[in-house]
């Protein structure tokens, strides 16, 4: 089995709180507020008394933001276990094949695969691959039959150059009896080589390409 699986947490191991960081604010603001509120009924006019309602007001917006607070920093630790948890469970994903529902294309080891559905309004695919900088580098048109079928780019464009392994990007149109374009659902196939957690997201490694693991629609055997 190849491949590792990594958490993508920042230098050191841990990663930044910015909930806790709002909340320690939040209590120095309060601690502030109490000991000027101590201190001005201590010294106010017997005539003018503070206004208690106004008192009441102030008191209970603190409290309930600090309460907001504190339950917010609960749900980003369940969070961060939940996605903890999700990512040891991709362990046994790595070094086999799966399908994602996705335009992100990874070729790897000069192959790469899209998987197409069988045929309905859409008789025909045409499929448009593009590097990253948005060129289109190989173009395929292909029918569909009665039942799915895959296509599989050997990493050639063109002009039959190789290209280098990486994230591309694959636009499947169909065509329909007279060639007008119809909606048409495809997927990418490619090997689990690890997988990481990318912006709070879980994301699967297909080598150079990141997918997000909610994308993926089927899994198979090994590579």
């Amino acid at each position: 089995m190849s491949g590792s699986i990594t958490g993508g947490l920042a230098a050191g191991g841990t990663t930044p709180n910015p909930a806790g960081a709002r909340g320690a604010q939040l209590s120095a603001d309060l601690g502030t507020f109490l000991k000027l509120l101590t201190t001005q009924l201590r010294n106010q006019d017997p005539t003018s008394p503070m206004d208690t309602e106004k008192l009441t007001q102030q008191l209970v917006q603190f409290a309930s933001v600090e309460q907001q607070m504190a339950g917010n920093g609960t749900l980003t630790q369940l969070l961060e276990l939940q996605q903890a948890g999700q990512l040891a469970g991709t362990a046994d994903l790595v070094g086999r094949r799966v399908t994602l529902e996705t335009e992100t294309l990874p070729l790897q080891g000069g192959r790469a695969e899209v998987v197409l559905p069988r045929a309905g309004t859409a008789q025909q695919a045409v499929m448009e691959i593009r590097d990253a900088a948005g060129s289109v580098v190989r173009t395929a048109t292909l029918p569909l039959g009665a039942a799915p079928t895959s296509w599989t780019w050997d990493g050639r464009d063109a002009r039959g150059q190789q290209r280098p392994d990486g994230a591309y990007r694959v636009i499947v149109s169909g065509r329909d009896g007279d060639g007008s374009v119809t909606p048409v659902s495809f997927g990418v196939t490619g090997l689990v080589t690890g997988a990481v957690r990318q912006d709070g997201a879980l994301m699967l490694r297909l080598g150079p390409a990141n997918v997000g693991f909610d994308r993926l629609r089927e899994v198979s055997g090994g590579g």
